[in-house]
């Protein structure tokens, strides 16, 4: 009997230190930390510009993405799928179009011209999240909306490294 609530105890004693590990309060109470990619188009493919970030969980983030080449350049196809996957995104924005995600999903945005894209999120999970710029499927001539990575010679690729 003593050994059952000795381990009981040493549990209860456990769960209250790992349930003051997690994050408290607005986690996305602004102004949120802007990050700044820019893509542009070169004879060898796209290029992404800066090509890492450091980061760290449950800081409220607004990736800006701006595309600067002209309607002429290919449409090019940045996918964030990993980082996307670990993070509350709470809001996008195109054209000044808010899209109020609030959680939901989204895993790529195709550039058809010149523009930018902002997208806000919280990083929940630490890790080491790759964002690929490529050809858009209907480029390749895949069906609209086929996911996957581009042809590595036409295809940059960057970091988002979480702590």
């Amino acid at each position: 009997m003593r050994n059952l609530i000795a381990a009981a105890a040493a549990a209860i004693a456990l769960a209250g230190l790992s349930m003051s590990s997690h994050a408290e309060g607005n986690l996305a109470a602004g102004p949120p930390t802007d990050l700044s990619v820019t893509i542009t188009t070169t004879p060898n493919g796209p290029v992404v510009t800066p090509a890492a970030f450091d980061m760290v969980t449950g800081k409220y983030y607004r990736l800006n993405v701006t595309f600067d080449g002209p309607d002429t350049d290919p449409d090019w196809r940045l996918e964030v799928n990993e980082l996307l996957a670990n993070s509350h995104v709470r809001v996008m924005t195109i054209a000044g179009i808010e899209i109020h995600l609030q959680g939901m999903p989204f895993r790529a945005v195709e550039f058809d011209g010149h523009g930018t894209m902002q997208v806000s999120f919280v990083v929940i999970r630490p890790g080491n999240y790759p964002y690929i710029v490529g050809d858009n499927p209907g480029a390749m001539g895949l069906p609209v909306g086929t996911p996957g990575q581009a042809d590595p010679s036409r295809r940059a690729i960057g970091m988002f490294n979480v702590k």
